[in-house]
């Protein structure tokens, strides 16, 4: 029975917080029961922002940690890092070199990122289509989740996989979209989505009285100034992150904040509750994690030693089509 070949990777961004759990980690997790898993920590592409890189290898360990904690099993999926399996460099050259530049330019993140960094529009910036399809392409995952939002990135990637194959002949699947769920998260500020950039996250990992100090710095309904005012759950961000970590008491909780029966301080000690009850088997499965050090690196060793098992087979491939190895049909 074919279980099908999902691929995914994600920037180290080091210790992952709680939109990174809700957003992706969890859909991770649970796609492993119905699917081939192989799950990277795409370094390479970090290089791209050229930030931090100084701490690339405590974030990829820390990023790790928490994958594991979280439920990623690397007996039922490969996990690795992007630059442990350098094929996915070759392949990058090679499909490059059958990109049109057009394609490339026209990608809406490549425009927001050249506004971001003015000074720093650098070629693998533009060639990051290229290298997320090469890892795509490396390991023949026919399955990619994504958000709605992501469609027009995965859809280039099977444009250049579609072009190799009518120019060489069939070697890559279409990589189809299984499209998720992944709800949009707002950070403490409750403006913008949870992020490390807009320092507004919870670290999975934090501690519970970390956790209860960032609760309480969170934004809640701006039109409420007192504690007798009558609250509006509907637009308060803190009432948002109950429906992840304390659903059984939405009702009452809402209830009673429209009643002014509780304050906003009220509701975000509740939050802080139910976040630390609801992470208390992750982190203490993480601090058993931390205490072998060693064995994320096992992990890691043995991800990269399966994934570039298949990876050598598929560049093999490659070459081969493309005339590049000796004996090659002309």
């Amino acid at each position: 029975m074919n279980r099908g070949r999902v691929f995914s990777g994600a920037r180290p961004t080091g210790r992952q917080h709680l939109g990174n759990y809700l957003g992706a980690i969890q859909n991770y997790v649970s796609l492993q029961e119905a699917y081939e898993c192989i799950y990277c920590i795409v370094d390479i592409h970090a290089l791209t922002t050229l930030e931090d890189t100084d701490r690339l290898q405590e974030n990829i360990h820390e990023m790790m940690l928490d994958w594991l904690a979280a439920g990623l099993d690397p007996q039922k999926s490969i996990l690795f890092v992007q630059s442990d399996v350098p094929e996915v460099m070759e392949l990058y050259t090679l499909l490059g070199m059958l990109t049109p530049l057009g394609w490339l330019t026209r990608v809406p993140t490549f425009k927001e990122k050249a506004r971001m960094q003015p000074h720093n529009i650098n070629y693998g910036l533009v060639g990051y289509p290229v290298l997320m399809t090469a890892d795509i392409a490396l390991y023949r995952a026919d399955t990619i989740p994504v958000g709605e939002d992501q469609l027009p990135h995965l859809e280039l990637a099977r444009e250049i996989m579609r072009r190799f194959n009518h120019l060489f002949g069939e070697t890559f699947p279409e990589p189809r979209a299984k499209l998720t769920q992944f709800p949009l998260v707002l950070g403490l500020d409750g403006a913008r989505k949870m992020s490390k950039s807009y320092n507004n996250y919870i670290e999975l990992a934090a501690s519970p009285e970390e956790t209860l100090k960032r609760v309480m710095t969170a934004v809640t309904d701006p039109a409420r100034r007192y504690r007798s005012d009558p609250g509006r759950p509907e637009v308060c961000n803190v009432y948002s992150l109950h429906h992840f970590f304390t659903a059984p008491r939405l009702d009452e909780i809402a209830s009673q904040c429209r009643a002014a029966e509780i304050g906003c301080v009220d509701c975000k000690k509740l939050l802080a509750q139910g976040i630390n009850a609801a992470l208390e088997p992750f982190r203490h499965r993480r601090a058993e994690l931390a205490a072998r050090p060693q064995h994320v690196v096992e992990v890691l060793n043995d991800g990269a030693r399966r994934a570039q098992a298949i990876a050598a087979q598929t560049l093999a491939e490659v070459k081969e089509r493309m005339g590049l190895m000796p004996g090659a049909a002309r």
